[in-house]
């Protein structure tokens, strides 16, 4: 709580400063702060004042700060701050940017500006730019970068800690080297730790692990982060087809994947479309556009349910309070499957059930289901009978409906999303609103079948 109120205090400065055109006392209070906070506090200034204070302001910070602002900045503000800095100004923090901080920014820019910087760079950096840039965004190819440590496998420990020092400053991480023959094609791993602690002369071949995981250039990068919270990895090399090490993925950068994983799995969740905009940076057209097609989805199940219900006035004209209770069920029914398939979507996602524990699923959940069915049951028999004064028969309707309701929307939650990943949809789709829609049609049906056997109506 501290922070933040010192945060808004200074921004509130700063605010006053830049006002007041004192842009040098404006720079001398903003960088009291680590590279992190000042890019947040422009990102505050930009939008608060407009993108010419924050440049004016950005201008005067030393260049090396500027280039580790600039990467810390969204992608929205950075594409503001380049449209407005000179070419100059933008090549240097081109220059300056770690290579995947760099092919992010450009996959962003329009493609002349794109042109204009590429234009600028030796053959063999417009070479190797131009193959990352034509990686899918989501593939592993689009996260890598090519700074990495390289050793010789006949390297011994002196030459290697050489080589590393030499080239460390320059590289992504220096923590795991990857040793590669001749045809450049990885033949194993070594830590910086084994390194350190061995003999001098002891040969890079001795002491590295040859049992390598790595990644292809298009392997989806979902895939990736499954296998950076599996193996716990700092960093997981990438491979071609023809199995050469092309680069690495550390793990900062998978950060940022599982980030946006599971923000697409929350609007998938939702039924809303997924969006990389922020909420508040998006339009309202935007919102309408992304909520609409899942609420006129559900709007037609309800439809349907609604169909059903009329198909069985007869029953409800004649006992009456039965409608009383439709709500209960529906209501009942929705959440038992919605808590089923939330808990399966996210084991799915985890990697704790996959599409071979269907049986144990199912058999899981008829048991829990039964149980929970059967206790809420109980429950509200007693409630309808002793409190609401209705006869025994309507009770047992009512009770009886909600057993099974509870036991097939559970049964169902549990099992749809595995159906799903089974047949190459999300998983999340099958969340909450899907769920609810089917479990709303079950509960009528199963209640008015019930009510029309135990009642004779």
């Amino acid at each position: 709580m501290d922070n933040e109120l010192t945060m808004d205090v200074t921004i509130q400065t700063l605010l006053e400063l830049l006002e007041a055109k004192k842009y040098s006392r404006a720079r001398d209070e903003i960088l009291k702060n680590n590279t992190v906070i000042i890019a947040e506090i422009l990102e505050e200034i930009i939008e608060e004042l407009g993108i010419e204070k924050a440049v004016i302001l950005f201008r005067t910070f030393p260049k090396d700060v500027s280039v580790e602002v600039f990467a810390y900045l969204p992608i929205d503000d950075q594409i503001e701050i380049i449209s407005v800095i000179t070419d100059k100004e933008i090549q240097y923090i081109i220059d300056e940017l770690s290579f995947d901080d760099m092919i992010d920014v450009l996959e962003e820019l329009p493609a002349n500006v794109v042109d204009k910087i590429l234009s600028k760079t030796s053959k063999e950096e417009r070479k190797l730019i131009n193959t990352f840039l034509n990686y899918p965004e989501t593939s592993a190819g689009g996260l890598m970068t090519p700074d990495y440590i390289s050793l010789r496998r006949d390297m011994n420990v002196a030459e290697a800690l050489r080589h590393i020092k030499e080239e460390g400053m320059d590289r992504e991480t220096v923590y795991t080297c990857y040793v590669k023959d001749a045809g450049r094609k990885l033949v194993g791993i070594v830590s910086l730790r084994n390194l350190v602690i061995s003999d001098g002369h002891t040969l890079v071949e001795d002491l590295m692990n040859e049992d390598i995981i790595h990644v292809n250039v298009l392997d989806d990068q979902e895939y990736v982060s499954d296998l950076f919270k599996k193996y716990g990895f700092l960093a997981i090399p990438v491979a071609d087809n023809e199995d050469r090490l092309v680069g690495i993925i550390t793990v900062d950068d998978i950060l940022d994947v599982i980030d946006e994983e599971t923000t697409e799995d929350f609007h998938k969740m939702a039924g809303v479309a997924v969006s990389t905009e922020e909420y508040l940076d998006m339009s309202v057209w935007n919102h309408v556009k992304n909520r609409l097609p899942w609420l006129f989805f559900l709007m037609l199940a309800l439809m349907v349910t609604g169909f059903i219900i009329t198909k069985f006035e007869n029953i409800l004209s004649q006992v009456i309070v039965l409608v009383a209770y439709l709500p209960l069920l529906m209501g009942t029914g929705g959440n038992s499957g919605a808590q089923s398939s939330t808990l399966i979507i996210r084991s799915i996602a985890v990697g704790e059930v996959v599409l071979k524990d269907a049986g144990k699923v199912l058999w899981k959940e008829v048991r829990v289901s039964f149980l929970v069915g059967l206790l809420l049951s109980i429950l509200n028999f007693a409630k309808i009978f002793f409190l609401d004064g209705e006869g025994s028969l309507i009770a047992l309707t009512v009770c009886s409906s909600m057993l099974i309701v509870i036991m097939i929307a559970k049964i169902i939650g549990g099992l749809l999303p595995m159906a799903a990943k089974r047949i190459g949809i999300d998983p999340a789709l099958m969340a909450s609103p899907m769920i609810t829609s089917l479990t709303d049609m079950i509960s009528v049906v199963t209640y008015f079948a019930l009510a029309t056997l135990i009642l004779g109506i």
